[in-house]
């Protein structure tokens, strides 16, 4: 009799303790729509990728030739500015700036190149719709690298002229003696627009046909920038193999209860989904634009330059067939809907990319949690709301986001 009291007793104790231990986030036992959606996040589920508008996507020897051009500090007015001066390889390719600088200081954060192959819009602003036309566009910045498409023609004769030549077949033939360095189609520069009208066309094919391929190239070797499997992903894995001992020692109770909380209550995955944790979407969060900066639109102002950009999927630099850009052949073109809307980037490292959102606005992640928890109710669209969630909440949440760290992978090839 004392036996079975005895074992009552514990039976009762136990079904007392473990649902409370569960409602508190300590549990590794997931219903099946929560599985699916942590498999839907898992890095095992990347799929293939292939820039149809790029023929030297996954080309060895553009690749190759690609990380060169990226490092490559000539290609600036000052010679010390290149693509890994704002995406620096020691940081995951992400600077730590609040606003990217160059030859000068821009009005936006630099934006991760981590898994950027997956992205259709490119830019906080989606104003480019490839790696490689993405490329192109610092360098003719002024406050990026401050160089011309014509310099860049320049230098790569004079220093890359054999490797080129390996990769894209023969230079085409140009004067470098004789072009005035500072031709660019700069509407916002009109002396620099002047030398370019006036070049003779046969001068400005073979600038444009060799800038072109530098942007592919680099574009190419961009594309090889991926994530690696996170703690959140071995976790996961362990999951789907239905190893609970292993999953138990790779997160802990309070980066579950965050998990837990990213994907339900918090309703961060409505943003925030897929194994680049973004929808690559754009959407105004409300928020506020620093008083020292002028007002940004957003992707509201860049819907016509994507629509207009001279090395779009559909313009005749790509290499894709008209059918084959439905993404911009079929986006959205309402401006008043993405009046002040900034891309929604990966979360993928998002612990080391500090500081947050399109010009640094927050120094912390603890700020960047506070904000979206904070913001009066009513203030953004429904989705974007982020219930009721506690400090306690907020602290969970970060432990999890801490989990998506890893070091990136890419081509590693001669420098």
């Amino acid at each position: 009799m004392r036996k079975l009291v005895f074992f009552i007793s514990l039976l009762f104790s136990v079904t007392i303790i473990l649902p409370i231990w569960a409602q508190e986030g300590g549990s590794h036992q997931w219903n099946e729509k929560e599985l699916k959606i942590l498999k839907g996040l898992w890095i095992g589920s990347l799929p293939a990728t292939k820039d149809l508008s790029n023929r030297y996507d996954g080309n060895a020897e553009a690749i190759a030739l690609g990380k060169r051009l990226f490092f490559e500090n000539r290609f600036s007015g000052n010679k010390k500015v290149s693509c890994a001066t704002c995406h620096p390889e020691n940081m995951n390719f992400a600077d730590s700036l609040p606003l990217a600088h160059g030859m000068g200081t821009t009005t936006r954060r630099t934006m991760p190149l981590i898994g950027v192959a997956y992205s259709p819009w490119l830019f906080w602003d989606g104003r480019k719709d490839s790696t490689w036309s993405q490329a192109l566009g610092p360098i003719e910045s002024p406050v990026e690298h401050g160089f011309t498409r014509t310099q860049v023609a320049i230098v790569v004769k004079k220093y890359y002229k054999n490797a080129y030549e390996h990769v894209f077949g023969p230079l085409p033939e140009f004067d470098e003696t004789r072009l005035p360095i500072k031709a660019k189609p700069s509407p916002d520069e009109p002396a620099a627009l002047k030398l370019w009208i006036t070049l003779p066309e046969k001068a400005k094919k073979a600038i444009n046909e060799v800038y072109v391929n530098v942007g592919k190239a680099i574009g190419a070797f961009v594309r090889t920038i991926m994530p690696t499997a996170s703690r959140f992903d071995m976790y996961v894995e362990a999951l789907l193999k239905g190893d609970i001992e292993k999953a138990r020692i790779i997160l802990t109770d309070n980066e579950i209860r965050g998990l837990k909380l990213f994907i339900g209550k918090a309703k961060c995955i409505n943003c925030h989904n897929g194994p680049m944790f973004t929808d690559y979407d754009f959407h105004n969060i409300g928020v506020p634009q620093p008083t020292d900066l002028p007002p940004d639109d957003g992707r509201a102002s860049a819907i016509a330059k994507v629509l207009t950009d001279e090395f779009n999927c559909l313009s005749k630099y790509s290499d894709a067939k008209p059918r084959q850009c439905k993404t911009l052949r079929f986006m959205s073109t309402d401006v008043v809907k993405y009046r002040g809307a900034f891309k929604t980037p990966t979360l993928r490292n998002v612990a080391e990319r500090a500081p947050y959102m399109h010009a640094g606005q927050f120094a912390t992640l603890h700020d960047v949690l506070h904000f979206y928890r904070d913001l009066p109710e009513g203030s953004r669209a429904p989705d974007l709301e982020h219930a009721d969630l506690s400090d306690e909440d907020l602290v969970y949440l970060e432990e999890f986001l801490k989990t998506l760290s890893s070091p990136p992978k890419y081509y590693h090839g001669q420098q």
